[in-house]
């Protein structure tokens, strides 16, 4: 799938966004070695921006620089995923339950919202469009958390954004029928909220979680 050109800007923010997407989207995987010529050239540029680019990058966990030689993508390790895996279980399935207890008028505006976000997905997928789908996959997410009524809990689910997009990327790029796996559990997921099945949704919630762990490449029983 594309990954997208990178935005107007600085140098730097094009180089910054060139190789961030791509890390966060799996198009540079973990274990892999990029130059900070490749990109320069690339994006049709000196390296001092891209050089910056990799520094920013490394300050935030995402590559390890190695002088003269290059920079590693940093691989995702099992205790990270397993890390944010047991957070998001957590987070979504509290949201969840907050949402259901709300009554039947939020549970169908909640509904219509993930819809929304369903087709995005959906429309990206037709367009080969991976950071759109990313995108709107974490804003699926997100908005359940919104919804819940605890601002606290869903700022840290923010913050988990990277991360997120980083492991989803990867494991859909591993498997192609990842993206349809994606679409159907998301969808059980906005159905049951939509009927205000509370018990429903928690297994959805869970069911969706465990298929990302499987297809990231632990074992269901990591969370």
């Amino acid at each position: 799938m594309a990954t997208g050109e990178p935005r107007a800007g600085t140098a730097k923010d094009r180089a910054l966004d060139y190789v961030k997407t791509r890390v966060l989207t799996g198009a540079f995987p973990g274990g892999e070695l990029i130059s900070e010529g490749d990109v320069a050239t690339a994006l049709g540029m000196s390296r001092t921006p891209v050089r910056e680019a990799f520094l920013r990058l490394e300050a935030e966990g995402l590559l390890r620089l190695y002088p003269q030689r290059g920079a590693l993508v940093v691989p995702v390790s099992p205790d990270e995923v397993r890390s944010v895996m047991e957070a998001r279980l957590v987070l979504e399935q509290f949201a969840a339950t907050k949402v259901v207890r709300r009554g039947a008028a939020a549970c169908a505006a909640v509904f219509e919202r993930l819809s929304g976000e369903l087709e995005r997905q959906r429309t990206a997928v037709d367009r080969t469009d991976w950071p759109e789908f990313l995108d709107a996959d974490r804003a699926f997410h997100a908005i359940t958390l919104a919804e819940s009524g605890n601002a606290i809990l869903s700022g840290f689910y923010a913050s988990l954004r990277d991360r997120q997009m980083r492991m989803i990327g990867e494991s859909s790029l591993r498997d192609p029928d990842r993206v349809t796996t994606i679409l159907a559990e998301h969808r059980a997921i906005a159905e049951a909220l939509r009927d205000g099945d509370g018990p429903r949704a928690l297994e959805a919630v869970q069911t969706h979680l465990l298929s990302t762990v499987r297809a990231i490449g632990l074992a269901a029983d990591a969370i």
